[in-house]
């Protein structure tokens, strides 16, 4: 996920979690990297990459080992878009006009196999 400060990332993520009644439990994990929720059969890992300097901090803490364990939902993911092979991109802005109102885009990136019907958004 992409966007500016206040665009509503983390807020976007809470409504994600929602699904598996985990709303409740989310913080942002500006200064952890990373939280993780589980719930049933479901791992979530819930990044905020804004404080790394670059990749090789990423690798460094280990974040590219999550990727193969469950959903991973990176705020600020400009950073790891050259290591992702295929990963759906959302950018969130804020309206110039109206500070309540959000524009969401969203994007597929990578090779789908132009199968997207595992994904329901």
């Amino acid at each position: 996920m992409s966007g500016e400060l206040g665009s509503g990332k983390t807020k976007f993520t809470e409504g994600f979690l929602s699904y598996w009644n985990l709303e409740e439990e989310i913080s942002s994990p500006t200064f952890t990297i990373v939280n993780e929720y589980h719930k049933n059969d479901a791992s979530i890992y819930h990044f905020d990459v804004y404080r790394l300097e670059d990749l090789d901090e990423f690798y460094a803490i280990g974040g590219n080992e999550y990727f193969d364990k469950g959903i991973c939902i990176i705020e600020w993911g400009e950073l790891l878009e050259p290591i992702l092979p295929r990963y759906v991109k959302i950018n969130i802005s804020k309206d110039d006009t109206n500070s309540n109102i959000r524009y969401i885009n969203i994007d597929f990136k990578g090779d789908f196999n132009d199968n997207l019907s595992n994904f329901n958004i």
